[in-house]
């Protein structure tokens, strides 16, 4: 397969990968937080500790805004800063208790959801799928994180 074609293919989908995760993370998402807070608590509950930097970058804000909704996830006692052992002038951010708690209710329910989705899928169909993200998350996502 030629690389636009393969490339045509990607975009199609990240697309789709954008509209499923909308479809299966509708309406997870405490009242109390903002949809970029619940992004932000997202992205924290599956690559933990993180750093300020990191956030900003994958959440495409600046820093200060970043700085400012992290204040207000702390404040409403859903996330930590701890200071990295190794150079204190770091800080790693991690979900406290209360914010892994209200995460992994979250992911409960989005895996029902997906859980629907992949009922009909024989056992052969979900090992290619598993085979595929993994060959995804490898040679396509991962080498960039």
């Amino acid at each position: 397969m030629d690389k636009n074609n393969l490339f045509q293919k990607f975009i199609t989908f990240t697309t789709a990968v954008h509209q499923i995760t909308s479809e299966l993370s509708k309406n997870v998402k405490s009242d109390a937080l903002t949809p970029v807070q619940y992004r932000i608590l997202e992205y924290i509950a599956v690559s933990q500790p993180v750093t300020l930097s990191e956030i900003s970058d994958c959440m495409n804000m600046s820093m200060p805004n970043t700085s400012r909704e992290l204040k207000k996830l702390s404040r409403k006692n859903l996330c930590d800063k701890i200071v990295d052992a190794a150079d204190r002038r770091r800080h790693g951010i991690t979900l406290s208790a209360e914010g892994q708690t209200m995460m992994n209710e979250a992911f409960q329910r989005i895996a029902s959801r997906f859980a629907g989705r992949i009922d009909n899928l024989s056992d052969e169909e979900r090992i290619e799928i598993g085979h595929a993200l993994e060959l995804l998350q490898e040679k396509v996502f991962y080498p960039y994180r």
